[in-house]
């Protein structure tokens, strides 16, 4: 077996970073590696499941948005804005996520699947923010929901985008409360679909990983 030296383990992780580990190791090092590595294992393992619901939030909102928009403005695209209902910031977002999907290396023509997916999580939660709960909320995302109360699913969607967020720029997360949070997954899945849950969850490495914390 290849011995790694800690001292150089650390310096590569640089003083800061390795020294937050350290601290909540009780200034043992072998602990405060075990714990980073933990925290690196877990974090892939939410990443996975993470993917999965951003996946299902984003398609099932696009499909509701597009019958609506269809209905009401006679505009299948419904991210072209037709009711003049979003705000600068997202009319922002847009703009930005129509720009990537067409130009580029592998630029290709425009189509409502490449933007969706050019939009980012952040830009979904907000979608179910207070702001939309009149012009989008109640008229038309609230069905695939279960008529549940807007906050309900904006406060976990909340809850998850800053977790995505931390877990993108490597920071730390092993003193979040993870299982509350994969639990909030499960709940926003299963309010869609079931048996897209079921599926999520019998995959799902996150509670074995909690499980085995060091």
């Amino acid at each position: 077996m290849t011995h790694h030296p800690l001292a150089d383990i650390a310096a590569g992780l640089s003083a800061e970073r390795f020294g937050a580990y350290r601290q909540a190791a009780g200034g043992h090092d072998a602990d405060a590696l075990a714990l980073y590595e933990w925290n690196a294992t877990v974090s892939a393992a939410l990443w996975t499941d993470l993917a999965h619901c951003e996946v299902l939030v984003r398609n099932t909102l696009h499909e509701q948005l597009t019958a609506w928009s269809t209905r009401v403005h006679r505009e299948p695209v419904w991210y072209r804005d037709p009711g003049r209902i979003f705000t600068v910031r997202h009319a922002s977002d847009v703009a930005t996520a129509r720009h990537r999907a067409t130009t580029g290396a592998r630029a290709k023509p425009e189509t409502p699947g490449r933007v969706v997916a050019e939009l980012s999580f952040g830009f979904w939660r907000y979608l179910v923010a207070s702001q939309y709960e009149r012009s989008l909320w109640l008229p038309v995302l609230r069905y695939k929901f279960r008529n549940l109360p807007r906050r309900h699913l904006h406060s976990r969607l909340a809850r998850l985008h800053d977790l995505r967020n931390r877990i993108a720029h490597h920071e730390p997360i092993h003193s979040e409360n993870l299982g509350r949070t994969h639990t909030d997954l499960l709940t926003v899945l299963g309010w869609i679909s079931p048996q897209y849950r079921r599926w999520v969850e019998d995959a799902s490495m996150v509670r074995a990983v909690l499980a085995a914390r060091p």
